[in-house]
C-alpha cells in the first residue's frame, strides 16, 4: 500500500490499533511508518514482538513525521492523551476511533478541525469490521481518501453526515457484536439442553450466524422478507419465532439497543469537558 504520508501515528496501541497496524502492514506498508504511543509496558513488548514496532512510552518529537494520527485512546483518558501528544502533531489529519467523544471536544483539545471521528467495530481484528466515519468541515476530500485507504485495511466502511448518528452506529455496529456473542452463548446453552456438546452446538450456531449473514449481504430482500422464507407456519421454526414474539424478545432488544445509544450520548457528556 502506497503511504502518502511519512509517517501515521497511533496513539493507543490496544486491539482496535493493533487491527488497524496488522491491516496496514498486510497491504505492504513498511513498519518503519507506524509510530505508536503506548504507556503501558506489556501492551509494547506485544506490538513489538506481533509487528516489529517501536512504541514509545511517552509522546515526543517523533510524533511530528505522523501526517496521519490515529486516537485509539479510552474515552476518559482522551483528554490527558491530547495534552502530551498536541505540541507534535499540529499538523496532521486526526481519526478517532474513541467512543463517545465528540469532534468539538477533539477540536478543542487539539486546536485543529481536521478531524475524522470514527466508529469502528471488533471484527476488524479479523478483517470483516464495520467503520462508520463523520468528518469535520474542514477535512478535504483528499484527507477522506487517506482515511478511506486506512480504515478499508479492517473490512468496510460508511460515511455518516451528521455526527449524532454515530451515537446510533455504536448501538448498532459498535457494540453490535457482543449481541451476536450473547445470542451464541444462548444457542450453546440450548444445544447442551437438548443433547449435544457444547463444541458440536457452538459449531452449528456460529456457523448459522456466518451463513445467514452472507446470505442477508447477498440478498435484496429485507430481513422480515428472509426470515418468513425459513417459517412454515406450524413448522419448527414458527415454534421459536413465536415463542420469541410471545416474549417480547424483539422489542426488548430494541429496547436495549436504544439504552446504548444512550450511553454513547453519555460518555460525550462525561469524558468530553
Amino acid at each position: 500500500m502506497a503511504n502518502p504520508n511519512p509517517t501515521i501515528a497511533f496513539i493507543g496501541g490496544g486491539n482496535m490499533a493493533s487491527a488497524i497496524i496488522g491491516g496496514l502492514l498486510r497491504q505492504g506498508m513498511a513498519a518503519s511508518g507506524i509510530e505508536v504511543l503506548e504507556p503501558f509496558e506489556g501492551t509494547r513488548e506485544k506490538l513489538k514482538s506481533q509487528f516489529g514496532l517501536s512504541p514509545m512510552a511517552e509522546a515526543g518529537p517523533a510524533l511530528a513525521r505522523a501526517g496521519m494520527v490515529v486516537w485509539a485512546v479510552k474515552p476518559q483518558t482522551f483528554k490527558d492523551a491530547a495534552a502530551s501528544a498536541k505540541p507534535h502533531v499540529g499538523s496532521a489529519l486526526h481519526v478517532s476511533v474513541a467512543a463517545g467523544i465528540r469532534s468539538d471536544s477533539i477540536a478543542a483539545w487539539l486546536g485543529t478541525d481536521r478531524i475524522v471521528r470514527t466508529m469502528p467495530n471488533t471484527p476488524a481484528l479479523v478483517g470483516k469490521g464495520m467503520t462508520a466515519l463523520f468528518a469535520r468541515a474542514s477535512v478535504t476530500a483528499d484527507d477522506k481518501a487517506q482515511v478511506e485507504r486506512v480504515i478499508a485495511t479492517t473490512g468496510d466502511y460508511l460515511w455518516v453526515e451528521r455526527e449524532q448518528q454515530l451515537d446510533a452506529v455504536t448501538a448498532i455496529s459498535g457494540s453490535g457484536p457482543a449481541y451476536v456473542f450473547f445470542f451464541l452463548e444462548a444457542m450453546r446453552q440450548a444445544g447442551t439442553e437438548m443433547g449435544l456438546s457444547a463444541e458440536q452446538a457452538y459449531q452449528l450456531a456460529v456457523g448459522t450466524f456466518v451463513g445467514a449473514s452472507e446470505l442477508a449481504r447477498a440478498s435484496d430482500d429485507p430481513p422480515e422478507v428472509l426470515r418468513e422464507r425459513v417459517t412454515s407456519k406450524g413448522g419448527t421454526t414458527y415454534a421459536a419465532i413465536t415463542s420469541m414474539q410471545q416474549d417480547g424478545v424483539q422489542a426488548q432488544f430494541v429496547k436495549a439497543l436504544h439504552a446504548a445509544c444512550k450511553r454513547a450520548e453519555e460518555l460525550g457528556n462525561e469524558f468530553g469537558s
